[in-house]
Parts: structure tokens; sequence; C-alpha cells
């Protein structure tokens, strides 16, 4: 799953306070994430936020080297 720094996801389930949309603000073997509703930032691992993902939103930032 091709997931950049900038993304915006939209995760299967809500964060405690209501929004499932997410910012990536770091991708490796884990991602940091901010909620876009109450700006609490939450590592998570690859492979369970991968199975979380409904929607992956590009800001169109393609990092073309």
């Amino acid at each position: 799953m091709n997931v950049n720094v900038g993304d915006i996801l939209v995760m299967k389930k809500n964060h405690p306070c209501g929004c499932n949309r997410f910012l990536v603000l770091r991708s490796g073997m884990d991602f940091k994430l901010r909620c876009e509703n109450c700006g609490h930032e939450v590592m998570v691992a690859r492979s369970k936020a991968e199975k979380n993902i409904r929607q992956i939103i590009s800001t169109g930032e393609d990092n073309k080297a």
C-alpha cells in the first residue's frame, strides 16, 4: 500500500472525538497520524493501520526526484 507523508487516511473506525480522517505525519514501519478534528497524534504499527484504512486521499505531492 502506497501511503505518503501529507496524505489523509479515512479509517474504518472513528477516533474517540468522532472523526475518522487522519493526516499522515510520518510513514515507515509505523505511521504517525494526526486526527483532523482534535489534533491528537498517535503512532500506529503499519500492519494494523493498513487493515483499518478505508480510503487514501492523496494531496498531490508526489515525490518525483
